[in-house]
């Protein structure tokens, strides 16, 4: 690969002469095309290009709705802020050389892999839509889609365009979490030297700005898609397809979205923990090295995967104009979250270190007090009826149950993490007895660690439901018709505060990347300490937001298994309001989609496992063959393991991502063809959506166990290093070390897949429904 030339023919300099200073490993510089594209336009022309591209945006906005104006003003507002985050966040120093240095090496690593990674993913992803395309073309048409005249050929390229869409904005999502990670972590580092509050500062706000981009880029390509079809298939005029009626033509859009970040969080996830669990079981358990230790080949690996793993990952969700309203005002409030946490005046790395996490939570307060008021606002502007005067209240109290939701999620997911409370603590003592002890430890914490927030699910969705269903809105029969929507709208409160979520989960990778620049570099003990901290705090965030990922999908799920059904109905023009498992066929497609999320975390871990063995002999071969690496008399070939977890990475991620998209729509057609042999033309549909059901509380259980049992953990060795049960080198530590290897694939390759493949498993299932019939 060229990635493997590009990093493996770099040139080195003494190692012998400069202990300190890392190897040069730098190449040329990578940029997308279109960055390199734009570099290279006259200014006058850029914002020539500019202005008529945003003339247009607004003039289809206009002509579709006011509140798609506001959206637009929204996003671009929240583009300047960020673009201003990353001027605030760049002008800061990157501190000495060596540092410089080892920032430039992680920088070429992560944009060499991401180069390699995305483009395989898009090869896959236009081989995917022209699949789509041929079975668009061939499949029958709703009633409604022909009383509109919305024929065969314009539904197929109209869904592929939003396929082809949503995955280029998941894929811009995650260079640009790449993208600032990379220059964030020196930066930290840096600060670290000066004070702990500003190393937090900085670290914030280059997650912020990463979140930002993610759901503005999330929020303006619905908005753009959205009216572009409304203008273009001239919605609600006489004889054209009813408002009511586009919203399923973007779930191609959440498809295209859900499967790039599925493929990019299992190669970065398979990459970044391949490298670590390589570097900690030679480095720390066998050689008695630090982590991070430049002295251990396989380091920059690891350092690298945290940037290509944790930071480039994200898929958008919401597809109709009150989310975009809810994520457009999220832009806002969050902003103001993110800028409530400043740097202090007089601070130094010798005063006390303030609790990062304390004055994470204050601004996630600030934040949640605001989505309050704001999605008050929002019920109140678009949810208003003269038929039901009252139903935007009983809405508001849904969007509370959300908001309360995330919080409760939040919360769950920090007790069971962070070591100052008593499930981390215990697992650390359970390290103290042996290895062993420490793995049933981790896993029984593991397993209960789904109680609470299972329950929390299910009183927000029975409360969410009964609010909407006695909001007072009549079908023409005059049954109830707010459930269904008062779950939606939970969903949306749950959503709400995202963008501080993401920012918060963004904060972690670059704090772990902090801290392995200071270790490389070997700063004091005290800058050390300082970004220990941070990236003890950055473990427990990423475990909160993963819980909130989770929440949150499961409430989507739960309205796009609705639709699911809803979608059969109209292309079957037969009523499919329930799933009976009971029918053999059927309880047969439960039991497939129970098996997938096994199969598919099994295949993710061993994708680990196998990547990381890879490290290990190598590592052991640098050591055994270049004993002068211990003495810094010789220096480690740190290329070759970037080079060996890369390829593996990128070859790993193909069979549990095929086997996610595959899955159902072979489920789906080979009962089709059962049904049709037995006189059951809705079988297919039937066993995809046990599938689904099954897949979506498998999935769940599966994700929150995975999830919270890897960052408990890795944070219970957070605790012991901080000095307690013996401290690092005791042999507690290294039982704690073994734990945390066993919990790294859990926690940053299987788990967040999980819940990825979860929302895609239910846009798929839409996308596709036509071939279940």
């Amino acid at each position: 690969m060229m990635m493997d030339e590009d990093v493996e023919q770099a040139s080195l300099m003494s190692y012998t002469d400069k202990p300190r200073t890392f190897p040069d490993m730098r190449s040329k510089t990578y940029s997308p095309l279109i960055i390199r594209i734009l570099r290279n336009l006259n200014v006058r022309a850029l914002s020539v290009l500019l202005l008529l591209s945003f003339g247009g945006i607004f003039y289809m906005g206009a002509r579709t709705s006011p509140i798609i104006v506001f959206v637009f003003v929204v996003c671009i507002i929240s583009f300047i802020l960020s673009v201003y985050l990353t001027k605030w966040v760049l002008a800061k120093d990157e501190g000495p050389p060596e540092m410089v240095q080892i920032s430039d090496a992680i920088r070429d690593g992560a944009e060499g892999f991401f180069r390699t990674q995305y483009g395989t993913i898009s090869k896959m992803a236009f081989l995917l839509a022209f699949v789509i395309l041929c079975i668009y073309l061939f499949r029958n048409l709703t009633p409604q889609q022909e009383a509109s005249g919305l024929g065969r050929t314009m539904s197929a390229y109209i869904t592929v365009a939003a396929f082809l869409l949503g995955a280029l904005c998941s894929g811009i999502a995650g260079y640009v979490g790449m993208w600032v990670s990379v220059r964030a972590n020196v930066r930290v580092s840096s600060a670290a030297r000066r004070s702990a509050r500003e190393a937090l500062q900085i670290a914030v706000r280059a997650g912020g700005f990463s979140a930002l981009v993610v759901v503005g880029m999330a929020v303006i390509g619905i908005a753009i898609l959205y009216s572009t079809f409304y203008v273009w298939l001239d919605v609600d005029s006489p004889g054209s397809m009813k408002v009511t009626d586009l919203p399923l033509l973007l779930v191609g859009y959440g498809f295209g979205a859900s499967f790039v970040a599925l493929f990019a969080q299992l190669g970065g996830g398979i990459y970044i923990k391949g490298a670590d669990v390589g570097a900690d079981l030679v480095g720390k358990v066998e050689q008695g090295i630090p982590e991070d230790d430049p002295r251990n080949p396989a380091v920059i690996a690891d350092l690298v995967g945290d940037n290509v793993g944790d930071c480039a990952a994200r898929d958008p969700s919401g597809f109709i104009l009150f989310p975009l309203v809810v994520h457009s005002f999220d832009l806002v409030i969050s902003s103001i979250g993110i800028l409530s946490i400043k740097g202090t005046r007089n601070a130094s790395v010798k005063s006390p270190v303030e609790d990062p996490m304390v004055v994470l939570q204050k601004g996630y307060s600030l934040t949640i007090i605001l989505a309050v008021l704001t999605f008050g606002a929002s019920t109140r502007w678009l949810l208003y009826t003269e038929q039901a005067p009252s139903a935007w209240l009983n809405f508001f109290m849904c969007g509370l149950v959300g908001i309360i939701t995330a919080y409760v999620f939040v919360w769950i997911s920090r007790y069971y993490t962070d070591y100052k409370y008593e499930p981390v603590r215990t697992l650390a003592l359970a390290s103290s007895t042996g290895h062993g002890t420490n793995i049933i430890a981790g896993v029984s914490l593991g397993l209960e660690s789904t109680a609470l927030p299972v329950l929390v699910i299910s009183v927000a969705i029975i409360s969410a439901f009964w609010l909407g269903n006695t909001s007072g809105l009549m079908d023409e029969k005059g049954n109830p018709t707010g459930g269904l929507f008062g779950t939606a709208v939970a969903t949306m409160g749950m959503l709400s505060t995202a963008a501080y979520v993401l920012t918060m989960d963004m904060f972690g990778p670059i704090a772990d990347n902090a801290g392995g620049i200071v270790e490389m570099s070997q700063q004091p003990e005290s800058v050390r300490e300082i970004t220990d901290v941070l990236d003890a705090v950055g473990n427990t965030t990423k475990a909160t937001t993963k819980g909130f990922a989770i929440g949150s999908a499961a409430l989507a799920s739960f309205l796009l298994f609705s639709a699911y059904m809803d979608e059969v109905s109209a292309f079957a023009n037969v009523s499919f309001k329930e799933v009976d498992i009971a029918i053999p066929e059927v309880f047969i497609g439960g039991l497939l989609g129970a098996m997938l999320i096994f199969l598919f975390s099994a295949w993710a871990c061993a994708a680990v496992g196998r990547t990381a063995q890879e490290v290990v002999n190598e590592v052991r071969r640098q050591f055994i063959e270049r004993p002068g690496i211990m003495d810094y008399k010789e220096k480690p070939d740190y290329g070759r393991c970037v080079a060996i977890v890369a390829s593996s990475a990128l070859r790993e991620m193909i069979k549990p991502g095929a086997l996610a998209i595959i899955s159902p729509i072979a489920v789906g057609f080979v009962f089709r063809i059962l049904g049709y042999y037995t006189g059951q033309p809705l079988v297919g549909a039937k066993v995809v959506a046990a599938m689904l059901m099954f897949a979506t509380v498998c999935g769940i259980l599966m994700a929150l166990f995975l999830n919270t049992a890897g960052g408990a953990w890795d944070n219970a060795k957070k605790y012991i290093e901080t000095g307690a049960l013996g401290g690092k080198g005791s042999d507690s530590h290294k039982a704690a070390v073994t734990g945390d290897t066993v919990g790294d694939p859990f926690k940053d390759t299987a788990g967040p897949s999980i819940h990825v493949l979860i929302k895609m498993l239910a846009t798929i299932t839409l996308v596709m429904a036509p071939i279940f019939l």
